[in-house]
């Protein structure tokens, strides 16, 4: 097998080095969406040339192992052993990662709606605490929000409606959706824990630009984030979800400054790293069955 079969665990570089450049130009929607279907298709390539590298092994078991050394038959050799074992290795830390993700979020989503009854779209919890998440439905019940009492004690009316704004922008745009997407990414392959981040804090931003447009005051709107992260600073973060994160300077720069307007030149660069990933892992794959019909 040529180097084909390694490239797709390094092409996730191009994509984490360009993820703060793209996010900050344009709409952060179209941006959001580019770089989750990109991550989704690196960790998805990136993991299937693992598999690839750890199948070799099934060269060192009988009746394969006893080809080695047959004096007339002249085999393609597979990879070096140890590159097969350390690529089950990390196969496995990477379903590991996956599945601790997957139980966390899914934990979370649980404990949250436990809170409210089913049907309830808005639920205020009597809780010092100043939070304010919106919660996904399931296929049996539909999605609410979910706010605290210290929360709304600390903005005034104007900015309780860019917070239920902001938060129904997640809701009606499946935000958690991409946010999981790429969590899952990320944790198939480290080297995307950047682009995740950066989903992340894109659809904030989405749902940032939805509820200026919604109040109709981009003013108003930078006011009610700045106050929102000071109010939540020191607050332990519900990862799972997205919520409480950083980037609050940035979010509110972007909202003081004109509404983005599209540009689709910075999503070349996320596309073109699909269509090589694409492309080499058809070669790997390809080189792959060639290897396997020789020795079976």
């Amino acid at each position: 097998m040529t180097f084909a079969v390694y490239l797709p665990l390094l092409l996730a570089l191009p994509l984490t080095v360009t993820a703060r450049r793209i996010a900050a130009r344009g709409t952060p929607g179209s941006a959001a969406w580019a770089l989750t279907v990109a991550a989704v298709i690196a960790a998805a390539c990136s993991t299937w040339s693992l598999i690839l590298l750890a199948l070799t092994m099934l060269d060192d078991l009988p009746p394969l192992s006893a080809l080695d050394d047959h004096p007339t038959l002249e085999l393609p050799e597979p990879v070096p052993g140890p590159i097969a074992l350390v690529a089950g290795l990390l196969l496995l830390a990477g379903g590991a990662r996956l599945l601790t993700d997957v139980r966390l979020r899914l934990a979370t989503y649980r404990d949250l709606r436990a809170i409210s009854e089913p049907g309830e779209r808005f639920v205020v919890a009597d809780l010092a605490t100043p939070m304010a998440v919106a919660v996904p439905g399931t296929a049996r019940r539909p999605g609410h929000l979910l706010v605290t009492t210290g929360i709304l004690r600390l903005l005034d009316a104007d900015e309780r409606r860019v917070l239920f704004a902001h938060e129904r922008a997640h809701l009606d745009r499946h935000h958690h959706r991409l946010v999981a997407a790429a969590a899952a990414a990320a944790a198939l392959n480290p080297l995307l824990i950047p682009v995740r981040e950066t989903v992340a804090y894109l659809v904030e931003r989405w749902a940032d630009e939805d509820a200026a447009a919604d109040v109709g005051d981009r003013a108003l709107t930078a006011k009610a984030v700045a106050r929102a992260a000071l109010a939540t600073a020191g607050t332990p973060p519900l990862t799972a979800l997205g919520i409480g994160g950083g980037a609050a300077v940035q979010r509110v720069r972007a909202l003081t400054a004109p509404a983005p307007a599209p540009r689709r030149r910075r999503l070349v660069v996320p596309m073109l790293v699909v269509v090589v990933f694409l492309a080499v892992v058809t070669v790997a794959t390809g080189e792959f069955i060639a290897l396997a019909r020789a020795w079976l």
